[in-house]
């Protein structure tokens, strides 16, 4: 009879997903009930240059909408993140709402925690960042948390809203830092496939594929559990169903929703205390260093991690396998024609990272918060600049 090992799951503020509600009616029917008088956006430059989806919300909003920012350069740069706290500080914001892609959505998380720590400086939010020390333990400085709650409506599948986790790149180092506290996780967030349309395909596709990473490093780790497993097992199917789908047909908005769907399951694992493993330490690195899509971090490093854990012990990969299709002569086959069928790039030079940044690379994702939760053992940057070299 197996042993059993004792785990638990934690969670966060997040109240309320609505799925398949239109954003402007699902915020402004919120910010009525919630008694919010002062709600700022922070848009993605597209959308709202480029389309009517944000000027749709600000009228749905009417008088409750305090003012809109965009300007969020990708993986989040401090400077911007100071911007939009200081636009929101000045609209005197009592509810901040996100609405597009993956750094638009790390920004509005970190802004509330900004405006209670009074940050206005860039160099100010040092003392917030979480960070790894030498013996390899994470630390959280923060104890106090922000106030001013915060609803995400994402346009994109990495699925960091449903997380109390955000990053923010530091321009000085280059290095892609984590703030996390249980009340920068938003109350709400409006999963409305309509508006994902917008997004380009590759956009879409490849946040996707950083989704498919989540389920699959929860699924390899050692440390995950059968609830975890479960929601991974369903999420990792939900967008092997989905993703697709919507590349044959991007008008399918039924599979828009699934793939939605499947990267807020890919999420509550993470989101409980389940690590992720060497793909996203390294993906984090090759974000805010290398300037890598966040997306295609997973499409170019997931495969390759997976193949080297396997060297060393494959046995929680059958599952993987499996959700993939179960065809491949391993998971980490699978997965890479999975990528491939996308169109998605397979290899570090692919994204523009050569060897001349391996080392760079392998020294910072050490001092990642999942640097050293890998199933395989990382002990060295040598273990980093192996699987970097299978990617090359």
């Amino acid at each position: 009879m197996a042993a059993i090992i004792p785990s638990r799951m934690g969670f966060t503020r997040t109240e309320l997903v609505t799925m398949g509600q239109p954003a402007a009616r699902a915020l402004a029917d919120h910010a009525e009930a919630a008694g919010h008088s002062r709600v700022f956006l922070i848009a993605s430059t597209t959308l709202r240059e480029q389309t009517d989806a944000i000027a749709a919300i600000e009228v749905a909003l009417g008088h409750r909408h305090a003012g809109t920012f965009s300007g969020i350069a990708p993986h989040a740069p401090r400077a911007d993140v100071l911007r939009a706290a200081d636009a929101a500080r000045a609209a005197r914001a009592d509810l901040i709402v996100s609405v597009g892609g993956g750094s638009v959505t790390d920004a509005a998380k970190i802004v509330p925690l900004l405006i209670r720590h009074g940050v206005s400086t860039v160099e100010a939010f040092e003392p917030l960042r979480t960070y790894v020390n030498d013996a390899g333990q994470v630390i959280n400085p923060i104890t106090v948390g922000p106030d001013i709650p915060v609803i995400c409506v994402p346009t994109t599948l990495s699925g960091g809203e449903f997380n109390a986790l955000s990053g923010a790149t530091d321009e000085v180092s280059q290095h892609k830092q984590g703030y996390e506290h249980r009340a920068m996780a938003p109350v709400m967030v409006v999963l409305d496939p309509a508006l994902t349309v917008h997004s380009p395909e590759w956009l879409w596709l490849s946040t996707g594929v950083r989704s498919v990473d989540h389920a699959v490093e929860t699924l390899a780790s050692f440390q995950s559990n059968a609830f975890a497993d479960g929601l991974a097992d369903s999420a990792l199917r939900l967008l092997v169903e989905g993703l697709p789908r919507v590349k044959a047909d991007p008008a399918d908005l039924e599979a828009r929703l699934k793939c939605q769907i499947g990267a807020w399951q890919s999420m509550i694992s993470i989101i409980g205390g389940v690590p992720m493993g060497a793909s996203h330490a390294i993906g984090h690195i090759l974000g805010g260093t290398c300037n890598v899509p966040h997306g295609y971090t997973s499409c170019v490093m997931s495969p390759y991690v997976l193949e080297w854990n396997a060297q060393h012990d494959a046995s929680r990969q059958g599952r993987i396998l499996a959700g993939l299709g179960g065809a491949g002569a391993s998971a980490a086959d699978a997965l890479d024609a999975f990528i491939a069928g996308l169109g998605m790039p397979r290899r570090l030079r692919d994204v523009g990272v050569g060897e001349d940044r391996f080392q760079q690379v392998a020294e910072y994702t050490l001092l990642d918060i999942w640097g050293r939760t890998n199933p395989r053992p990382v002990t060295s940057p040598e273990d980093i600049l192996e699987i970097l070299r299978r990617a090359a």
